[in-house]
C-alpha cells in the first residue's frame, strides 16, 4: 500500500475511520480491516471507542510495530493539565504502548494556542506520542501552530472529498511538509450518485467510491474512509492498483464547491 511522507513521517495512504463505530462491531471490524491489509486506524477520545480500536488491533495478530493508530484530543482538554491527562488516559484506554499520532481535534476559542502547542509538544518528548498534529486546522491556524511548536507537527486532518474546495488548507499543509489526512473521503456515501466519478470509475472497472479515494491519494493525501461492512473495507481499501489520467484529475477536481455541496 502506498504511503505518504511529511517531515520524515510516514503514514500509510489509506486507513479506516471509526467515527460512530462502538462496542464490539468496532473491535471486529477494526481486527477485520487489518487482516485485509490495513495499517492505518483513526479514533478520537470523542468516539468513545478507544478500548473497542485497541482490542481490534490486539485481536488482529499484526505485529503492534507493523500498524498506525491515530487518536485526537477534545478542546475541552486543551489546557496543559488536562491535555497531559487527556493524552495518557487515551493511551491507558488503548493499550497499544505509545500513540503513533496525537492530534489536537479541532481548534479552541477558549485555551491561547501557544499554551495547547508547548502541552501537545511535552507530551511527545515525555514519549506519550510519537508523532503530534492538529485536525480541522484553517491555513491560518496551520502557519500559527506550526511558528508555536517546537516539535514537528506532521499533520493536519480535514474533511476533504471532491465536491469540497479544501485547496488552501492542502497548500499551506503541504508549503510546511505536513502530512494531509482526508476524513469523509468520500462525501458519508455523496459521491456514490456523481456521474463524473461514476463514469471515471467504470473506465477502470472501479467504482465512484474508488475513484474518489484514488483522486486524493493522487494529490497526496491519506483518507480514512468509515465503513462498518465488511465488503466495502475491501472496496475502500482496493485503490492501488490503478491512476487516474491527467483530464480525469482534471474532471474531478471541477467538481469542488465552497460548501462542500454534492454536484
Amino acid at each position: 500500500m502506498i504511503a505518504i511522507e511529511g517531515q520524515g513521517f510516514r503514514i500509510p495512504a489509506v486507513g479506516l475511520g471509526t467515527w460512530q463505530l462502538r462496542g464490539r462491531a468496532c473491535a471486529r471490524i477494526v481486527e477485520q480491516a487489518i487482516k485485509l491489509g490495513y495499517r492505518h486506524i483513526d479514533t478520537a477520545e470523542m468516539y468513545e471507542n478507544e478500548r473497542e480500536v485497541g482490542e481490534g488491533v490486539r485481536a488482529s495478530g499484526v505485529p503492534r510495530e507493523d500498524i498506525h493508530v491515530t487518536t485526537k484530543i477534545w478542546p475541552q482538554h486543551f489546557s496543559p493539565p488536562e491535555l497531559a491527562r487527556a493524552a495518557r488516559e487515551c493511551a491507558a484506554r488503548l493499550r497499544l504502548g505509545e500513540i503513533d499520532l496525537l492530534l489536537l481535534h479541532w481548534p479552541s476559542n477558549v485555551v491561547p494556542l501557544s499554551e495547547t502547542i508547548a502541552a501537545l509538544c511535552k507530551v511527545k518528548r515525555d514519549g506519550i506520542a510519537r508523532q503530534i498534529g492538529v485536525s480541522n486546522f484553517s491555513p491560518d491556524l496551520v502557519v500559527q501552530a506550526t511558528e508555536l511548536s517546537d516539535e514537528p507537527l506532521v499533520c493536519n486532518q480535514i474533511e476533504a472529498h471532491p465536491f469540497l474546495d479544501q485547496e488552501d488548507t492542502i497548500a499551506a499543509c503541504q508549503a510546511r511538509d505536513m502530512v494531509v489526512v482526508a476524513y469523509s473521503p468520500i462525501a458519508k456515501g455523496g459521491v456514490k450518485g456523481n456521474e463524473t466519478l461514476s463514469r471515471i470509475g467504470k473506465a477502470h472497472g472501479k467504482t465512484a467510491a474508488q475513484a474518489s479515494l484514488r483522486y486524493l491519494v493522487q494529490r497526496g493525501l491519506a483518507v480514512i474512509p468509515r465503513t462498518s461492512r465488511v465488503e466495502r473495507l475491501s472496496e475502500n481499501f482496493a485503490i492501488d492498483d490503478f491512476e487516474l489520467a491527467p483530464d480525469e484529475m482534471t474532471a474531478i477536481t471541477a467538481l469542488a464547491r465552497p460548501d462542500g455541496s454534492v454536484t
